[in-house]
């Protein structure tokens, strides 16, 4: 990435510690059932992590290894090309799949160079994220001369993938005592996209961030992430950033916004970041699991009571997800769309 830019200096009270604080009593959820672990047990487990800290670990989850070392192989060797190949698949404001390096978030550059691509090919979004357009547009997959395997690799995977994802959507479901397809329907032609990170080792560590502090705006983000680590969640008791040692062959899970609101505030998203290392490059490949681009996201009538009434407005996700997109190509001077701005306020609910 050459010179140091300006544009990746996090603000002071944003960056990085040098003394470094992993997160312990993280759960590690066992997806198996047998007769030591009910369906019953699971979805408790479930509940009580969504609850209690907006993240978790999952084992034993059903994606075959081989699948997942196969396009962790082919994203290795994609990265490892000179930029004038990787810019040859680069994404834009038209569609935002492909390469790119210079990404934002919070405003701030992050250390990182990404590929994206989305599960359903092609995948149908709002054309703009202007409330009066009603236009469509389909994003498709860009794929790369090389690696020749990437895109096999990739389809074979997100398979896999998206099975898991459906049945986390039905255990966490099911936590929230509803029947266990009551989310499903909201995906049918979900708008997912995959993403492969690349963090290169970095001279100040201490002041760039790989991502800056942010919640996924989504329902269900599925990390796999190499043996450096670097992934930061700010645990909720204290508010302390702590970091998530990876277990190998784990995934870790984290509840989105879209969770949070379906939820109506008993699932809350976790704020997190990564962590660039001086010494290490990083590759990471996170699965972000979105509902159909018309779904409105509003808190489920079944979680709404008297006592508890609804807390946010509803939202079209595909008009959020638009929004968000944007801010990756440029500063926006102002915070990007948060499920924030459609908080019911006590004074605004009468």
């Amino acid at each position: 990435m050459g010179e140091v830019d300006e544009a990746f200096i996090q603000a002071i009270e944003h960056r990085p510690k040098l003394t470094i604080t992993e997160a312990e009593g993280i759960p590690l959820i066992n997806l198996s059932i047998s007769n030591s672990n009910s369906i019953e047990t699971l979805v408790e487990e479930i509940g009580d992590a969504c609850k209690n800290w907006g993240f978790f670990q999952v084992i034993n989850h059903g994606v075959p290894f081989e699948n997942r070392e196969k396009l962790e192989l082919a994203s290795r060797k994609f990265f490892a090309q000179t930029t004038e190949e990787k810019l040859k698949v680069r994404r834009d404001e038209v569609n935002p799949l492909g390469y790119y390096d210079t990404e934002h978030t919070k405003n701030v550059r992050d250390w990182k160079e990404v590929f994206d691509l989305t599960v359903k090919n092609p995948t149908v979004i709002p054309a703009s994220p202007e409330a009066a357009d009603n236009g469509l547009r389909e994003l498709v997959n860009r794929w790369p001369e090389y690696p020749s395997e990437l895109r096999v690799a990739y389809e074979e995977y997100a398979k896999e993938m998206e099975k898991l994802a459906y049945k986390l959507l039905e255990l966490i479901s099911l936590s929230l005592g509803l029947p266990a397809n009551r989310l499903s329907g909201f995906f049918d032609n979900h708008t997912s996209f995959f993403r492969l990170n690349h963090y290169p080792s970095c001279p100040i560590p201490n002041l760039a961030l790989g991502v800056g502090r942010h919640k996924d705006g989504g329902a269900l983000t599925i990390l796999a992430q190499d043996d450096v680590g670097g992934l930061q969640v700010k645990r909720k008791t204290d508010g302390e950033w702590v970091l998530v040692r990876p277990t190998p062959h784990a995934y870790i899970v984290n509840v989105g916004d879209i969770i949070q609101v379906w939820s109506n505030d008993r699932y809350k998203s976790v704020e997190h970041r990564v962590m660039v290392n001086s010494e290490k490059e990083r590759f990471s490949m996170p699965f972000f699991f979105n509902p159909d681009h018309n779904v409105m996201v509003e808190p489920l009538e079944e979680l709404i009571t008297e006592q508890n009434p609804a807390k946010y407005r509803a939202y079209n996700w595909g008009k959020f997800f638009a929004t968000r997109k944007r801010s990756n190509f440029k500063k926006l001077g102002v915070e990007n769309i948060q499920i924030s701005h459609f908080k019911i306020t006590e004074e605004s609910s009468y």
